[in-house]
């Protein structure tokens, strides 16, 4: 052999063992330029390494030191600092050094569900949603946003499928959800600290999908169906095509951001689930026990979007009800602690399943954290049935949370409540002891009550609102523009 050649072999050798020597210290795309970390708490920052390799990281004045465990695996906790919109520098040094740029400090939130949360502002390049030229192109760098591929899996995930996060300028805001968006501009407006989005989404996902194989045993309802979708799930052979199975997309798109500090989720879901009416009431609290397991932050707040209403409008009060029973369900699930839930029920569309104003959808989400996360002064819970109770021929109605007092009113996108003083209220029914529900004639007759009558009823024994699948023209709402839940008073 040469004395070029072996040269070659030495020096090719070299190289190779050089960089296993000197592998490269590395964070998960949770950690990238622009990320937002939430503010006023010791964070969780991590990666991989060399096993035994010594990692620094510094942050705004601070350091934290650790030794990569023998899996390769480290992480540190270092304090967040205050809210902070100028972007700074995150450092993490091992044998190679890590430089991340533009990192903010503010509050961070989950935007999980399937397509109308993962709907972004340009909607997919069809006709535009509720944003202005400015939303969509403007400089909104207070907003950031990581959003996931696509990916499904049979067990927990290491790395975030994505490119990291981006800075809603420049347009890149078109591929953020419009949900989400809306949400952190006004958290914004009320706050003044920057937004990071974690936008983990699945056009037409099924909520077994974000159902860990574990969350079935939460709840003792669902513990059977576990059984049985986990066990169907390893008939699959081909796993790109397990679409629904079930913890696909929990760990494979969300279980990889365990750890990041949050500080709460929002959630947008149902229509895959539609059919199933009051037992998604059981899968939804067991998913939200889950996700709390998994990020180990305790009660951290979890609010979502109430389905809209959607397809023709339903005619008589005793037709349509499939959807209205998945809504009974999402509103039940209210009893989870530290939850709510916004509703919708004025500002879905006929012939599209995806409602274009998300401006209202993501503000009336962001009046739930305002109130109970930060404090503020707002109405923020959509009247709710507090108790009913017959008077003769009529049905009295008492409603909990109602603001300033109800009032018949027309919601106007992007503008305040338009209030119809004597206005005809509509959408309500009563039934006697046959079961048969007409359209009654209602009143409100007090800040906080409705009177229902109707001459085919004389003896009413249950009411209903808004319970059909699309109970266009229902009218009941707060003055401060938020619109009564659907209710029923019966369980036929």
């Amino acid at each position: 052999m040469s004395i070029s050649k072996v040269l070659f072999s030495f020096l090719w050798v070299w190289f190779l063992t050089s960089n296993i020597l000197l592998a490269d210290v590395r964070l998960p795309k949770a950690f990238t330029d622009n990320a937002v970390l939430q503010r006023d708490t010791a964070v969780k920052i991590w990666g991989w390494a060399d096993a035994g390799e010594k990692v620094k990281v510094t942050w705004n004045g601070q350091s934290a030191e650790t030794t990569a465990c023998d899996a390769g695996k480290w992480s540190v906790q270092i304090p967040s600092g205050s809210a902070c919109c100028e972007g700074k520098e995150l450092v993490v040094e091992g044998k190679n050094k890590v430089v991340l740029q533009n990192v903010v400090v503010g509050e961070v939130w989950i935007c999980s569900g399937q397509s109308n949360m993962e709907q972004p502002l340009n909607s997919w390049g069809q006709p535009r949603l509720s944003c202005t030229e400015e939303e969509i192109s403007g400089d909104y760098s207070f907003v950031r946003f990581n959003r996931a591929a696509h990916q499904t899996a049979d067990k927990p995930a290491e790395d975030v499928p994505s490119n990291g996060w981006t800075v809603c300028k420049d347009g890149n805001q078109k591929n953020c959800t419009a949900c989400g968006f809306h949400f952190a501009v006004r958290l914004h407006k009320e706050l003044g600290v920057p937004v990071g989005l974690i936008d983990v989404n699945w056009g037409g996902s099924n909520i077994n999908s974000w159902i860990p194989d574990e969350g079935w045993n939460n709840i003792p309802e669902t513990v059977e169906t576990g059984k049985t979708l986990i066990a169907n799930r390893q008939k699959v052979e081909n796993k790109d095509k397990g679409y629904h199975w079930a913890g696909g997309m929990y760990y494979a798109m969300l279980a990889p951001w365990r750890g990041y500090t949050i500080r709460g989720a929002l959630w947008y879901q149902g229509c895959s689930n539609a059919g199933e009416g009051g037992f998604y009431y059981y899968k939804q609290k067991a998913m939200i026990q889950e996700w709390r397991k998994l990020w180990g932050q305790g009660d951290f707040p979890f609010y979502w979007v109430q389905l809209a209403n959607f397809r023709a409008p339903s005619g008589g009060p005793n037709e349509d009800i499939g959807w209205a029973l998945i809504r009974d369900a999402q509103t039940r699930c209210m009893d989870v602690p530290n939850t709510g839930q916004a509703v919708i029920i004025d500002i879905g569309e006929e012939k599209d399943i995806h409602p274009r104003n998300k401006y209202d959808v993501g503000n009336r989400l962001a009046r739930w954290a305002l109130a109970k996360d930060y404090g503020k002064e707002v109405v923020y819970a959509s009247p709710i049935v507090r108790e009913w109770k017959v008077d003769g021929n009529k049905l009295i109605v008492k409603f909990d949370q109602v603001g300033s007092g109800l009032v018949v009113g027309e919601n106007v996108e992007r503008q305040p409540l338009k209030v119809i003083p004597n206005g005809e209220l509509k959408r309500f029914a009563i039934a006697g002891e046959d079961k048969v529900f007409h359209w009654a004639t209602a009143k409100i007759v007090g800040k906080d009550t409705v009177e229902l009558s109707c001459d085919a009823v004389p003896n009413p024994v249950a009411a209903r609102y808004a319970w059909q699948q699309n109970p266009l023209g229902c009218n009941l709402y707060s003055a401060e523009g938020l619109p009564a839940t659907p209710f029923r008073t019966d369980a036929w």
